[in-house]
């Protein structure tokens, strides 16, 4: 039960990389097919920076961000693994964080896919949106954990 966190981010990493193949290869760079008709579409797109594509072509300071991220976040799961909260939320960051890793090493660029219709919102994948839950899920933890400790 306690690796259940891990297996399941293992899952996660390997789904995002096996999306953003599909993606890749079946849908032409650019292009936008409605998932949701008004709410989400599918689309490929390349990003070298960051969300909006802040920072674009940065490659070599997100390389260093993001050892310096596993690093911690790795040290954070090592030392919380007995807090459930924190194994899930770190996981899920540590897989996000490798997926665009992963990404970036390979491709030299992220590759984004869903896209919100009904608002302007940054392109995302599969991967931001664990680091998305996972960063939800320790602040929950921690305000937990300092409104029981206060």
């Amino acid at each position: 039960m306690k690796y259940t966190a891990y297996i399941f981010g293992l899952i996660l990493l390997i789904a995002d990389q096996a999306f953003k193949f599909f993606i890749s290869h079946t849908i032409p760079l650019g292009a936008v097919w409605p998932l949701i008709p008004g709410a989400l579409s599918l689309t490929n797109l390349r990003n070298d920076g960051a969300a909006w594509s802040i920072l674009a072509g940065s490659q070599l300071l997100f390389t260093l961000i993001t050892i310096v991220a596993l690093f911690v976040l790795g040290y954070l799961l090592i030392t919380q693994h007995n807090h459930v909260w924190y194994r899930w939320g770190l996981s899920l960051m540590i897989s996000g964080t490798l997926g665009n890793f992963i990404d970036r090493i390979r491709l030299k660029y992220v590759v984004d896919m869903f896209q919100v219709d009904w608002f302007n919102f940054p392109i995302f994948n599969i991967a931001d949106s664990c680091l998305t839950i996972g960063v939800l899920i320790l602040m929950i933890a921690i305000m937990r954990d300092n409104r029981i400790e206060g």
